[in-house]
């Protein structure tokens, strides 16, 4: 049993290894097409635009891993049925779960490593692109960015600090803006909002309070139901952030929607994707899991052409069955542990009731 499990092991890892890279290198290749005359308008090297893409890899590990976990499960126990070893090995009295269980343990393991992909390698690289993207290659201006869960922006002579970006609406919500002595740095003014809006005449606040500096003291304070104020900060500086959240582990995520939370606002749209970044790896299983009943009832005619259109079709239904119901969670439609993993559960129970239906 032990020779047996090798070499199902052995073949299995064999077509994940060459599915995965075939999706990468696919996925790579569309991509590059996609973007590279858009960069090239903007003078971008041909070192950043490696280095784009290099760090781009980890988030198509993860992205296409179901689908190559998915298709890798229906090629190997369909080669293994078209060439009779299938029938060979149920012969000696052989299980079906025995014969599948190197695949499952497999898939596990594989769920487990794209969980590790995006807890602990995702968000450094995600970072380093959007600094390639925005800064090396667009040349925009590095003045906005995202630091200890809040967003940062400095120009002459102001510094904001907000708590959150909604870029669906472009608000900043729970925001300080300092407006500071030029040369020396001293604080000349202090505005406070629960509220940013950018509407067609610029940034107005809501709910402000104004404070005047007077040699590092306050000499007085206003309060104003609405407030202009004149920032350069564009909703293009700020687009980046709207999915801040790949570039946070799941710790700081956490830490974010707690802070949220007591802050006041509703962390709904974060607590979702952090739950939807655990769930996510956990569909290898699962297509695993639903991919071995669909080859076994396929038999000797489970060839290539079959592996390739259904792992294609099922993995399509996956990620828009998926991206449908998030998207529900993210606007609090659904608690977020329920969004998350609803999908999963789908089709864990599509795969569970094919099981049923097979002999063994």
């Amino acid at each position: 049993m032990n020779i047996l499990t090798r070499y199902i092991a052995r073949a299995y890892v064999k077509m994940l290894s060459l599915c995965l890279g075939s999706f990468i290198a696919i996925y790579l290749v569309v991509d590059f097409m996609e973007k590279v005359s858009r960069f090239t308008r903007y003078g971008a090297s041909w070192k950043h635009l490696a280095l784009f893409f290099i760090t781009k890899i980890p988030e198509m590990i993860i992205d296409a891993a179901p689908l190559a976990v998915l298709m890798a499960t229906l090629l190997t126990l369909g080669t293994l049925s078209l060439t009779s070893e299938l029938t060979a090995i149920r012969s000696c009295g052989v299980s079906l779960f025995r014969i599948s269980l190197p695949i499952l343990v497999i898939s596990v393991l594989m769920s487990l490593g794209v969980l590790a992909i995006g807890e602990f390698v995702l968000p450094k690289t995600y970072a380093q692109r959007t600094y390639i993207q925005e800064v090396l290659i667009q040349k925009k201006s590095p003045s906005a960015f995202f630091r200890q869960q809040n967003i940062w922006f400095r120009e002459e002579g102001t510094v904001l600090r907000a708590s959150l970006f909604e870029p669906a609406r472009n608000e900043l919500k729970g925001i300080t803006l300092w407006e500071l002595q030029p040369g020396t740095g001293e604080p000349l003014k202090r505005t406070e909002a629960d509220l940013a809006i950018l509407g067609a005449k610029g940034w107005m606040f809501r709910d402000a309070v104004v404070r005047q500096f007077r040699d590092g003291e306050v000499s007085s304070t206003q309060k104003y139901r609405e407030l202009p104020v004149e920032l350069q900060l564009k909703p293009a500086d700020l687009k980046t952030l709207g999915k801040f959240s790949d570039s946070m582990s799941l710790v700081e995520l956490s830490r974010y929607c707690r802070k949220l939370r007591a802050s006041g606002y509703d962390p709904t749209r974060y607590v979702t994707q952090m739950h939807s970044r655990i769930s996510m790896p956990f569909g290898c299983a699962v297509m695993a899991f639903l991919g071995i009943p669909f080859a076994l009832r396929g038999g000797r005619s489970s060839g290539i052409a079959f592996g390739v259109g259904l792992s294609i079709g099922v993995g399509f239904l996956y990620v828009i069955v998926n991206s449908v119901i998030i998207s529900v969670g993210q606007v609090g439609l659904l608690p977020p542990v329920v969004a998350a993993w609803a999908t999963n559960f789908i089709f864990f129970v599509a795969g569970a009731w094919l099981s049923l239906t097979i002999d063994n």
